[in-house]
């Protein structure tokens, strides 16, 4: 499968997971609103997901997938599983361990995380209460991502890219099936948090057999620690840990100022970032993840030359989905906000606090997708230590910025920091490639990427005009019911879309020609 074809499988079905996902924040938002509950679930929710990140996707799956590619093509498929059954097994128990130890311990963890909290204890003891309930699902989430790791690695992205869709779906309906047996609907998306991971786990589990790839748990975990190759995995993953610490941190830091500030402050964040969510994870997940088992194999047969070109070939595909989406996000984000979330609980306030956040988020949007693009080109040759080193640069910015913003900016101080931050990870990304001689910037790279700026820019400004003729045409818009609000943006965004599209063919940026060129030759072949 080319790298396009596993970018756009994987992007496609990470799409209609951010529908799914954006369907449960407008029902977060309904019956939460952005308030004690609201605060108090999202807690919940971030704390299996921040150490999610630490211990699989953040630094076991950065190991794991470049030696596992490795071995498929060296060793053929069954050393590959005798290997992936090992590293399944050692992921288990060390995860099961620690679960038991946070929840024993839930208190204290949640007094780390949100230390505003304390002043409030109905609130800090509705947090402790929902954190307990949620985070078995860092066990089960966890599994998921290895399962990811195995069938990307297989070249299969289509199941593990739907997975988060079973959770949006899951976490929506369980407001409605356990609301009538619960004390409030934050109690529901709890308990449809953990359940939609044991659904997550069997739906790989299916695809993973599928594909022959069996699975076989082991429990001498002594003798398996003694593996040279579980060494060698432990011995990247211990880096990789690391930084996915530090990068955890950085999300910790932000949610421990915001936490001191009024409540709502942690719910306007969460909804902001949501939405900068769905252009980062259809665009940047996608790239990385479609990336690093192509770059793997790429650099074990040692053909540097095409590893470059397929370098190049993400960080445009990256620039040409990243830099529209977030000028769309841009001029148009109080009145997505207003259609995607205002009604409820969710009031006039809370979408003007959102949107300023979202806005400070979606500057440094381009910069995350590229970071996305270009990381694996250090994983994939088993480097795991320098994005670390990285990591410690942008801890320390992000800590001072959030610190010196946080006050004169409150909440949105934290969102533009983040983006700074971005660009400062991007910049050391940048050199880091150069200066050892794995990738830099081509001159044709550099012009395409200048070409779809002034295109994005373009399409901003017919944005922003229909966005005025709407307002003026049809005063205050935004007052009407749901399906004509929703069909007037849907009208601008792609009267938005168009402009750029016309404007890049006219500009001939390369990768948009390529995509449209495909059409008709799909349409030919029916």
């Amino acid at each position: 499968m080319s790298l396009f074809k596993s970018i756009a499988t994987f992007g496609s079905f990470t799409l209609l997971s951010r529908f799914a996902g954006f369907i449960r924040d407008v029902v977060i938002a309904k019956y939460l609103g952005a308030g004690m509950f609201s605060d108090a679930f999202l807690v919940s929710f971030k704390l299996p997901n921040l150490f999610r990140s630490l211990f699989a996707e953040g630094a076991f799956n950065t190991s794991f997938v470049p030696l596992l590619s490795h071995k498929m093509v060296e060793d053929g498929k069954d050393k590959s599983t005798f290997f992936a059954s090992r590293a399944l097994s050692i992921l288990f128990f060390i995860l099961a361990f620690f679960s038991l130890i946070v929840m024993i311990f839930m208190p204290i963890a949640v007094k780390i995380m949100a230390p505003g909290f304390i002043k409030d204890p109905e609130k800090l003891n509705l947090t402790i209460t929902l954190s307990r309930i949620t985070f078995p699902y860092l066990l089960l989430v966890s599994m998921v991502s290895f399962q990811s790791g195995i069938l990307n690695s297989l070249g299969k992205f289509a199941a593990p890219a739907a997975t988060p869709i079973i959770l949006n779906v899951v976490m929506t309906l369980s407001v409605f099936v356990f609301m009538p047996f619960t004390p409030s609907p934050a109690y529901s998306l709890a308990i449809g948090v953990t359940t939609a991971g044991f659904l997550q786990v069997l739906w790989l589990m299916y695809f993973i057999r599928k594909e022959n790839y069996q699975l076989r748990p082991q429990f001498d975990i002594f003798n398996i620690l003694k593996d040279k190759e579980i060494k060698l995995l432990f011995r990247r993953i211990a880096p990789g840990i690391i930084g996915a610490g530090i990068y955890q941190v950085n999300i910790m830091v932000g949610t421990i100022l915001v936490s001191m500030l009024q409540t709502g402050a942690i719910s306007w964040l969460y909804y902001a970032d949501r939405l900068q969510q769905v252009p980062l994870g259809v665009v940047g997940a996608a790239i990385g993840v479609a990336l690093l088992p192509v770059l793997s194999q790429q650099l074990k047969k040692d053909d540097i030359q095409q590893a470059k070109r397929t370098q190049d070939k993400a960080i445009e595909y990256g620039a040409v989905l990243a830099i529209p989406a977030a000028t769309i996000l841009i001029v148009l984000s109080f009145s997505i906000i207003n259609v995607l979330f205002e009604r409820g609980a969710f009031g006039v306030l809370e979408t003007e606090m959102t949107g300023q956040a979202l806005i400070a988020y979606v500057i440094g949007l381009p910069a995350y997708v590229m970071v996305k693009a270009l990381a694996p080109n250090f994983f994939a040759r088993g480097d795991t230590k320098t994005p670390v080193k990285y990591s410690i640069v942008s801890l320390v910015s992000n800590l001072i910025l959030s610190i010196c913003l946080i006050v004169p900016f409150k909440h949105v101080g934290v969102a533009v920091a983040t983006s700074i931050v971005a660009y400062i990870t991007l910049a050391q990304y940048i050199w880091g490639l150069r200066k050892r001689g794995h990738w830099s910037f081509s001159s044709n790279l550099i012009l395409q990427i200048i070409k779809i700026v002034l295109c994005s820019l373009t399409m901003g400004i017919v944005l922003f005009l229909a966005h005025q003729f709407f307002n003026h045409t049809i005063p205050l818009w935004l007052n009407l019911g749901f399906i004509k609000k929703l069909f007037i943006l849907g009208t601008i965004v792609i009267l938005g879309v168009a402009t750029f599209l016309i404007m890049a063919k006219i500009m001939k940026v390369n990768c948009v020609n390529e995509l449209i060129a495909m059409i008709p030759q799909k349409r030919r072949k029916r």
